[in-house]
């Protein structure tokens, strides 16, 4: 029996037809499972990884165990787990997982716990909660890892700040700097991802409501660029004057929160932030403002100032509590403040996971083979690895680009010819 904590092991079929269904549509990731199961680059190596627990996360677990890697897995988030797709990890693949879809905060740690127990080598994060853990309770294993990778936003900023504290231990590759991962995943799958959460929570339609966006990163681009598509009135909202501006002249309104709040809908966000909306913002929002964070964390919208200013709460639908406030209006909260991605839908689409999980692999693969070269901090992506991502999707899409003539490589490496 593999070692484990999961909710429905006679899922496990239904999980295997799902992740062959995802599988279908990673074709980059595939290529580098079967190169990977002849050459066993991995062998040996113990990885702990705090995931999200989804078809395209097993598939990824899938080609580093090809590679010979020795894995755990726990979830990055108490609702993303898909219960079939755990299921099917331990049962089919042998994969040790500590992930209950639902589960409590303390289960949730206790999870972490059981992960790093594993004693990896490498670590895998989506929020930098496994790394903390392992910084803050377990320093003993530090000088036995030989690394990390971090793929969400929230981490690498959390990772950062560890980093210029002087309290990173060893290297982390921030995979979600790579531009194949954030201009593609952040931007078309969160930009898809989360108005398919968003709709599926509450079924009401898009055109014509104003929706508004708090933040203009990659994940907040995408998500403004979906929502006009579905022929909303987009507002933006940003603290940074270079992002603002660029949403200004990408044809979206630009104003405060408190401003937008008041005539908003929908307020999503996808900031990386605590409290972005915060007690004056819920103080503004209009009557039956839908709340929904495309975040990692569930600190972005402030859930207890809105528990606070309410007189009761019930469940209209499954993803969605409805806040009754003191002065009558309502607000309604999706997902529980939390990924309404993942926590309301099924997350990214496979075909954009794809580039981001080859990355993981082509990291982790990087992590063993330079390890003694890497200090501890933050590193990108290694440059050739990227673009080995995007030629190698391109190849997979059908696509052909033009190459450099010498005369052209020539030009651009001088200095000499002019006008």
């Amino acid at each position: 029996m593999t070692d484990s904590d999961i909710q429905h092991p006679e899922l496990a079929a239904e999980g295997i037809r799902r992740i062959e269904w995802a599988y279908q549509e990673m074709p980059v990731l595939a290529a580098l499972m079967r190169e990977a199961e002849r050459e066993r680059p991995l062998a040996g190596v113990r990885i702990s990884g705090c995931l999200h627990i989804t078809t395209e996360t097993a598939n990824l677990a899938r080609a580093l165990q090809g590679a010979g890697a020795e894995l755990a897995l726990c979830a990055s988030n108490p609702l993303s787990t898909q219960d079939d797709v755990a299921a099917a990890l331990v049962e089919e693949y042998g994969i040790p997982v500590f992930a209950i879809h639902g589960e409590s905060t303390e289960v949730y740690y206790r999870h972490i716990e059981q992960a790093i127990g594993h004693r990896p080598q490498i670590t895998l994060d989506d929020g930098a909660d496994l790394v903390s853990q392992i910084h803050k309770h377990h320093q003993d294993l530090i000088p036995d890892v030989l690394g990390g990778t971090e793929e969400t936003t929230t981490g690498v900023i959390r990772l950062r700040a560890m980093a210029a504290d002087g309290a990173l231990g060893y290297p982390i590759i921030a995979v979600n700097d790579a531009l194949t991962k954030h201009l593609f995943d952040n931007r078309y799958g969160t930009g898809q991802s989360a108005l398919d959460g968003i709709i599926r929570a509450t079924n009401i339609l898009l055109a014509g409501k104003v929706f508004t966006v708090v933040g203009y990163g990659w994940c907040g681009r995408g998500i403004a660029m979906r929502a006009r598509g579905h022929g909303a009135h987009v507002i933006v909202t940003e603290v940074e004057p270079l992002r603002a501006l660029e949403a200004a002249m990408d044809g979206y309104r630009v104003m405060p929160l408190r401003e937008a709040a008041a005539i908003a809908d929908f307020i999503v966000t996808a900031t990386g932030d605590k409290h972005v909306v915060d007690e004056e913002h819920l103080v503004a929002a209009k009557d039956g403002c839908v709340l929904a964070n495309a975040g990692h964390f569930n600190v972005e919208i402030n859930i207890p100032a809105l528990e606070a200013m309410s007189s009761e709460k019930h469940r209209p639908r499954t993803s969605v509590e409805e806040y009754h406030l003191r002065d009558g209006r309502r607000l309604r909260l999706l997902a529980e403040g939390r990924l309404v991605n993942l926590a309301a839908a099924e997350g990214h689409p496979s075909a954009v996971m794809d580039m981001s999980f080859a990355n993981q692999f082509l990291s982790v693969r990087h992590l063993v083979e330079h390890s003694t070269g890497l200090q501890p901090g933050v590193h990108r992506v290694p440059e050739d690895l990227d673009r080995e991502v995007a030629r190698r999707k391109l190849a997979a899409m059908g696509l052909e680009i033009d190459q450099l003539t010498e005369e052209q490589r020539h030009y651009l490496s001088s200095w000499q010819e002019g006008t």
